[in-house]
């Protein structure tokens, strides 16, 4: 007999297990008439000036400060974050608004250039339809701005299918894009299942996809659109180095790695995973590193005091405890943390493991959350393979007092599509953000997410 799909679903408070709200899946007539009015709006929106389409997207900007405190508050509820640094999400989203409205112009203008046998030639970048967006629950307003924003402001149309955890804050967002007199149809939620989001890559007016997950789903939904013949951005996360060099500010090393593994309750595709340390500072960063760890308070997102949140979901905690058991069993070292504690929510400690090496979860997988993989590398040169022995490519770190030392490293060395030195990273409106390797392909931020998903066309005069 088949198995019919429920046509609902529930989103659950990690902080408690209870209940937050029901919503129910669209028909797919629903998904249908909504591509079909995102199809026109795009056909008018193409058409409007960078100057217009500006006004709007800073708007989208204020209205996410107006409706600060609504949006900031669902996402902590919906996925666990401390409420301070959802807060902090909404600016990075309202400074992203801004740079893509200011830029647009300069970066998306036509150019010119002499042909080789005579004549002009101009290159224009056109908008090119409909961009769909399956994005993940760790950064439930980010992750959205993040590919939305440029490609509104490209003059492209844009559809969502967003993690149904944070199912209300996609729905809140909509609801900001309107209230901030964004056309009606030019960002809709898709409130939909796999069956229906394969279909939709497919769809003749979907002309390209942008993922941010794991590696599994980016093959699978990289082989879908690239079997439709759609442009596809995947940003598929990573298991990040930071190194710690013999000459570092081990004070700074230590304070910023901390949080570099536990900002966003340590579930960030960029966050700081494996730290690698050369054996004449191991030690005294080691005995810094896990006392720093251990003092950090867990508990509600919403309290002040609180350090650490509770994880996204509960079989995303059980993921996590099953790599740090799978670690031990091969030979790794808990040096703190490692419990599933009593009481409701889906909370996990701090924790520490040495004895990292190859074969173990902790140093060939992405833990996603707060679990630091501590590797001792006898000299710089050694630290740096090691940073590189891995099938991802996102981001990493180097702490060094010789600035220029580390950027030569960063440049020439560093296998990743962005390096920190002196602090952790996250994402920067001006700055390219993407990553080599397993961690995917293409770029986003600083100009470069705006020119992915448009037709740079080349026209010639004689």
């Amino acid at each position: 007999m088949e198995t019919k799909q429920q046509d609902t679903f529930k989103t659950i408070n990690p902080a408690n297990g209870n209940e937050l709200a029901s919503y129910q899946y669209m028909t797919d007539a629903q998904v249908e008439t909504t591509v079909k009015t995102s199809h026109e709006a795009f056909l008018l929106w193409k058409t409007k000036s960078f100057d217009e389409r500006g006004q709007i997207i800073k708007a989208i900007g204020k209205a996410l400060q107006k409706h600060k405190t609504e949006l900031a508050q669902l996402m902590t509820d919906e996925m666990g974050k401390l409420l301070k640094q959802s807060h902090q999400e909404i600016d990075l989203c309202t400074g992203i608004c801004d740079y893509s409205a200011e830029k647009a112009t300069e970066v998306l203008k036509p150019e010119e250039r002499e042909l080789q046998n005579g004549g002009k030639g101009i290159i224009s970048y056109a908008p090119i339809g409909i961009i769909y967006g399956i994005q993940p629950w760790n950064y439930p307003a980010y992750q959205v701005i993040r590919y939305s924003i440029v490609n509104l402001m490209a003059g492209n149309s844009v559809l969502l299918k967003h993690a149904s955890n944070v199912t209300g804050t996609a729905k809140l967002l909509e609801s900001i894009y309107k209230s901030a007199g964004l056309p009606e149809g030019l960002f809709s939620v898709m409130v939909i299942n796999h069956e229906q989001s394969d279909k939709l890559i497919t769809h003749k007016h979907v002309r390209g996809i942008t993922l941010t997950g794991s590696p599994v789903v980016g093959e699978a939904i990289g082989e879908k659109a690239g079997k439709a013949l759609k442009k596809s951005v995947l940003e598929l996360g990573s298991n990040d180095a930071y190194i710690v060099l013999e000459d570092a500010d081990l004070e700074l090393a230590i304070k910023k790695c901390v949080m570099g593994r536990i900002y966003n309750n340590g579930e960030t595709c960029i966050a700081a995973k494996r730290f690698i340390v050369v054996d004449a500072v191991y030690d005294a960063f080691k005995a810094g590193f896990v006392k720093a760890m251990e003092a950090l308070k867990l508990g509600d997102p919403t309290d002040d005091a609180s350090k650490l949140g509770p994880m996204a979901r509960e079989d995303l905690r059980e993921t996590l405890h099953e790599q740090v058991e799978k670690s031990v069993a091969h030979g790794a070292k808990i040096l703190c943390g490692g419990q599933i504690p009593e009481g409701e929510g889906f909370y996990y400690p701090a924790t520490v493991l040495e004895s990292v090496t190859k074969g173990q979860p902790a140093y060939d997988d992405e833990l996603f959350g707060p679990v630091a993989a501590l590797i001792k590398a006898k000299d710089e040169s050694e630290a740096m393979a090691i940073a590189n022995d891995s099938r991802f490519g996102l981001g990493g770190g180097i702490f060094s007092t010789n600035e220029q030392h580390a950027i030569e490293l960063a440049e020439t060395q560093f296998d990743t599509g962005m390096v920190f030195i002196n602090k952790f990273g996250l994402a920067e409106p001006n700055m390219p953000f993407g990553g080599v390797k397993d961690s995917g392909f293409g770029r986003e931020h600083g100009g470069f997410g705006m020119k992915e998903f448009v037709n740079a066309k080349a026209i010639m005069i004689g």
